[in-house]
This record gives structure tokens, C-alpha cells and sequence, in this order.
């Protein structure tokens, strides 16, 4: 009678536990749409789990880091010029580390991992949609329901004119939603793939079809963004996978086809005019930013990372506090600017070296044990690991792109990005904690 009474309780909670998920990915279906609705569920579910999980949450070292890390960038707020704009600025980072570590206890399994990857490439339609009507058929649109609870702007012909940025308030910031979107998109097709080709499965072939649409029009898209940081991470991804699969002869065109258009972009002049007769100047034009001439020194990138690079040596214990770049740059050179575009010379700058230095470093261990897990494990079923391998490059695609912008200013992205790390985490503290028990009962 004990036992069955155990059961029940034990079928209980997994009850609720898979609701707590259930709901997580209802918001994260609604949330490119309704950013708030979804922060509301996914808070709600990330406290849940806090107060579920919380023995195992206390219990992980890489928590322990997180929390040092936050310890420290409250120091460093503390010893800002302006203070009020330091410690608004540590909700761009705080809470999502909260974010982090609940979900991270949340996510365990691989089954979990392409739930959440389908739910992203089913979410990105709608909003892929609106982008192409903003940029090709010239829609406008301002809708609104109580406010903020549903709030679609969008401007004609895009943000930057030219450049697709749908419901995201910039076009770079959209095109690093896409590259994620299209990373963990074109993994599961792979799988479809797999499925479709391999094992000759034929009798549903929907979803196959379904991410066929989805990783076109979402490069597509990620083409009109006109994003070289975009362009350049999807064409990594998609050489990663290929050399993932073994495929040699899609490596060497894919990689021709990347030379053609580097050597138009910057080849001497007779080897350059050669290949701009094949290549269209959309794309080498905006590589080396024959495109945008007449721009400003103060906006190339080289000049906003040794201003960062200069302020983070002035101050290399605390920083000059969060969200203080964009006013001390404008001083210097009186344009207006948000960030350095590049997240960690900026964080080195406004929390400075120790700080930064913990942040790496976390982001380092969970790569590497990520990568680690993935060769070496022996739990992993065959056809688990390249939904890993796709969670891993999506987080590769992320480090790349804030090493040339700063995505931690969007907030759906920055929601995103931290789920797409919990997950790694979820799993790889599952099998790690899975190997240790193995280990210690041989």
C-alpha cells in the first residue's frame, strides 16, 4: 500500500513537471509575438522550478560561478559614476541568469531539446512573414492590445531602410534571431532527413516538407537582412554540418562559392573585377562597405573597440559601471552610440577584467564539457547527438555574433539565447550526474 501511495505521488509530479514544460513552450511559441505573455509564463515557470528544484539547483558548481559573477557585477555598479543607469543595466544580465539556472534544472533530456527547437522554428514563421510584407510589398503597421501586452510596430521598408527588421527594433538584431532560428531549424531537418531518405520513411513526410519551408525562407530572409555578421554565421553552420555529416563535395562548393565572393569583396582590382561579373555586388559591396561609403570613422567597429578597449584599461577592477559606454563615447566623438559592438570589450569596460574574465569563463567550461559530452559519452544514442551538436552550434553562433554586436539589448533574444544555453546545461548535468552515480556504484 506504501508503494502504490509512493507511485501516485511520484506520477503526481511528473504530472506537474511536464506541465511546467508544456507551458514554457507555449511561451516560447507566442513570445517573438507577445514578448510579454511570454516573459510572464516563462517567469512563472522558471520560479516554479526554483522552488521544486532547489536542492539541485544549490548543489551545482556552475551555479556557484553564476552567482559569484553576480556578486561582482553589483560591486562594479556600485563604483559607476552613475550608478541609477549601472544597476538598471544589470537587468539586461541578473535575471537571466535566473532564467538560466531554473531551466537548466527544468531541461533534461534530448526529447526536450527538439521540442524546443520545433516550437522556435514554428514561432519564426509568423514573424518571417511580416518581415518579407515590410520589405517587399512596403506594410506598415501599428497594432496594439492593452498596450503592451500585444504591440506590433512595423516600419516600411524596414529598419535600416533597405533591410528587413519585421517586428525587432533592428535588422541586425533580427538577423541574429534567424541565424539561431535556422541553426537548430536546419538540424531537425537534418534528422527529418535522416528519417526521410534513410530509414525510407514516406508515409508522413509533412514535417520534413514543413522545415524544408522553414530553413528556406528563413535564409532567405537572413539574405535581406543584410547582415554580414548574419551571413557569415549561417555559411559557418552550414559548413559545420556538412563536415559534421561527412558531406566533402557540399564543403568544397560551399566553400568556392565563399571564396568567389571574398575575392570580389577584397581581391587587388584585376583578380576583383573578375569576380564581380558573377557576383552580385549586394553581397561584395557590402562585405568590404563599398555600399556605405561615405560612413563615419566614429562607426567603424575598429574605432568603437579601442575606445572600449582604452576605457577598460583605465578602470580594470570595476569598469565604469553598465550602460556607461554610449556617453562617455558620444563625449569623445559626439555621436551617439548604444555599445562597442562587441559584448565582451564592452563588458570589460563597464564591469571590468575580473568580471569579464568569470563570465568567459563559464561560457568557456560549458562549451567544453558540452563538446566533451557529446564525443565521449556513453549514453547518448546515435541519432541524440546531432540535436546536441545543433543546441552546441547555436551557441558557437552566439559567441560569434557578440564578438561583433551586442545581442544582450533585445530582449526576446536575449531570451532565446539563454534558454538555447540552459538546455546544453540540462542535459549535460543529467549525464554528468548519471556518470557519477554509474561510476560510484562500480
Amino acid at each position: 500500500m506504501l508503494g502504490a501511495s509512493l507511485n501516485k505521488v511520484s506520477d503526481y509530479f511528473k504530472s506537474r513537471w511536464r506541465s511546467a514544460w508544456n507551458y514554457s513552450l507555449w511561451a516560447l511559441l507566442i513570445f517573438p509575438l507577445s514578448p510579454l505573455l511570454g516573459a510572464v509564463t516563462i517567469g512563472f515557470v522558471s520560479l516554479i522550478t526554483w522552488l521544486k528544484q532547489s536542492h539541485k539547483i544549490n548543489r551545482r558548481p556552475l551555479n556557484w560561478g553564476f552567482a559569484l559573477l553576480s556578486l561582482l557585477l553589483i560591486v562594479s555598479a556600485g563604483f559607476a559614476d552613475d550608478k541609477t543607469a549601472a544597476f538598471l543595466g544589470l537587468f539586461n544580465l541578473l535575471p537571466f541568469f535566473l532564467l538560466f539556472v531554473a531551466h537548466s534544472a527544468l531541461i533534461q533530456t534530448f526529447v526536450q531539446l527538439r521540442q524546443m527547437a520545433w516550437v522556435f522554428a514554428i514561432g519564426s514563421m509568423p514573424v518571417i512573414i511580416l518581415g518579407l510584407g515590410q520589405l517587399f510589398l512596403g506594410w506598415s503597421l501599428k497594432f496594439e492590445i492593452l498596450w503592451v501586452v500585444l504591440n506590433w510596430t512595423i516600419a516600411p521598408g524596414g529598419n535600416p531602410p533597405g533591410r528587413i527588421a519585421s517586428l525587432f527594433l533592428h535588422a541586425n538584431t533580427f538577423a541574429a534571431y534567424l541565424t539561431i532560428v535556422f541553426i537548430l531549424s536546419l538540424g531537425l531537418w537534418l534528422e527529418q532527413w535522416r528519417l526521410y531518405r534513410g530509414l525510407g520513411i514516406r508515409k508522413n513526410s509533412l514535417p520534413f516538407i514543413f522545415l524544408t519551408i522553414v530553413v528556406i525562407t528563413n535564409f532567405i530572409t537572413l539574405i535581406f537582412t543584410n547582415s554580414r555578421n548574419g551571413w557569415t554565421i549561417a555559411i559557418f553552420a552550414c559548413l559545420a554540418y556538412a563536415l559534421y555529416q561527412g558531406w566533402r563535395i557540399l564543403v568544397g562548393g560551399v566553400a568556392a562559392i565563399v571564396s568567389s565572393v571574398l575575392l570580389a569583396a577584397f581581391a587587388p582590382s584585376p583578380v576583383a573585377q573578375f569576380f564581380r561579373q558573377y557576383v552580385p555586388a549586394f553581397f561584395w559591396a557590402r562585405l568590404n562597405d563599398d555600399m556605405y561609403p561615405d560612413r563615419p570613422v566614429a562607426l567603424m567597429r575598429k574605432t568603437q573597440w579601442e575606445f572600449a578597449w582604452s576605457l577598460a584599461k583605465e578602470h580594470p577592477w570595476t569598469g565604469w559601471g553598465l550602460r556607461s559606454f554610449s556617453g562617455l563615447y558620444k563625449a569623445q566623438t559626439q555621436i551617439p552610440l548604444g555599445h562597442p559592438h562587441n559584448l565582451f570589450l564592452m563588458l570589460s569596460a563597464e564591469t571590468g577584467f575580473p568580471s569579464t574574465f568569470l563570465f568567459c569563463a563559464l561560457l568557456g567550461w560549458i562549451l567544453i564539457t558540452g563538446i566533451q559530452l557529446l564525443r565521449k559519452a556513453k549514453y547518448i544514442k546515435t541519432e541524440d547527438r546531432l540535436i546536441y551538436f545543433s543546441y552546441l552550434l547555436a551557441f558557437v553562433g552566439w559567441v560569434l555574433l557578440n564578438t561583433v554586436d551586442v545581442t544582450l539589448f533585445d530582449f526576446r533574444f536575449n531570451v532565446i539565447s539563454w534558454l538555447v544555453l540552459a538546455a546544453i546545461c540540462g542535459v549535460l548535468h543529467r549525464y554528468n550526474e548519471q556518470d557519477r552515480f554509474t561510476s560510484g556504484s562500480n
